[in-house]
């Protein structure tokens, strides 16, 4: 067994996936819980899976849901793993006001659940919990940083607050060494496609190559503080190496509207997005977040932590990543029909 053993929630999604390749970087080994679902399709650490010399020898993934407190406790007994990273959870803001019940139970009490499996183990590891800036809600002061009030106001920040809040208290009832990252928007290629930068970067390239015409969005003037996720493990993983355990706020300091992000991704591809975007206003929130914008300076200052991409760079990343993808798909299927 590697000096450093980790173990990852939510190892399949976005975050998870750069921070499995960043531990295998730095030499650990790593382990990861996924759901049992109908498909078996996890294309984001599909390139590890082929490495013959990485899975199954240094990288290793186990069944469990975040409602199994048993079987959590019992792949955490065997991996003993000397750092935690929780990512999992239901992570889409809109999405919970329509299964509110459901997010609590995974958000909230997931995270306690694990928590209390953590605080059993004779050698507790250190234990990141992935928080957000949705526990911020609507908030009373911007820029935000670690000593801002939480005042959620939606189902998934009320969930992300209170889970926050018990780690905090985690660490200072029992001494453990427990960290939230709170982490503001952040950003890549492998962001699912019901996320609006994805839904941005994905339709400038599909209306590039001609397989589709419009794209339908909410508020244009939303604001948010996006970030690339790459960067975002980085600080994660360096937080949990500090002496002292402590909660960091993530992100750039510097916020962008829905118009600039479409600017942005279709100024890149030669379009001119007003030709292409309808405003629909199912796709506007309930409540929605306002003036949320990062203070990184504990970050900065901390763990000498930096943003390695600006906004600019990040999305036009993602356009072509997604431009690439079409392409190859156009080129395998040309391929497979001409055969």
């Amino acid at each position: 067994m590697s000096s450093n053993t980790a173990l990852i929630t939510g190892i399949t999604g976005q975050d998870g996936s750069y921070l499995t390749e960043l531990l295998l970087e730095n030499g650990y080994e790593v382990h990861g819980l996924v759901r049992r679902s109908s498909t078996m399709e996890r294309s984001r650490l599909k390139h590890l899976y082929a490495d013959e010399s990485v899975y199954n020898k240094r990288l290793f993934l186990h069944y469990a849901d975040l409602d199994d407190p048993t079987t959590i406790r019992r792949i955490v007994t065997r991996v003993q793993p000397t750092e935690f990273y929780h990512l999992a959870g239901q992570s889409h803001v809109g999405l919970s006001f329509d299964i509110p019940e459901s997010t609590c139970d995974t958000t909230a009490i997931g995270t306690l659940r694990i928590m209390e499996i953590l605080r059993d183990q004779p050698q507790p590891p250190r234990f990141l919990h992935a928080s957000s800036r949705e526990i911020f809600g609507t908030p009373t002061v911007s820029p935000q940083d670690e000593s801002t009030p939480v005042n959620p106001n939606s189902p998934y920040g009320c969930a992300k607050a209170f889970a926050t809040q018990m780690t905090k208290i985690y660490r200072e009832a029992h001494g453990l060494f427990f960290c939230n990252a709170i982490c503001y928007n952040h950003e890549s290629p492998r962001r699912g496609e019901n996320f609006v930068t994805r839904k941005v970067s994905l339709a400038a390239a599909k209306i590039k190559a001609g397989l589709q015409n419009n794209l339908s969005l909410g508020d244009l003037d939303a604001a948010r503080d996006w970030g690339y996720a790459k960067d975002y493990v980085r600080a994660m993983w360096l937080m949990l190496q500090q002496d002292t355990a402590g909660d960091f706020v993530l992100a750039t300091g510097k916020s962008h509207t829905i118009r600039q992000l479409l600017q942005t991704a279709f100024d890149h591809v030669d379009l001119n997005w007003q030709d292409h975007v309808i405003i629909d206003d199912r796709f506007k929130r309930p409540a929605d977040a306002c003036q949320l914008l990062g203070d990184p300076e504990k970050a900065h200052t901390t763990l000498n932590w930096q943003p390695s991409v600006n906004f600019a760079e990040l999305v036009q990343l993602m356009v072509d990543h997604d431009c690439q993808a079409i392409h190859a798909s156009a080129t395998a299927k040309a391929g497979a029909a001409s055969s």
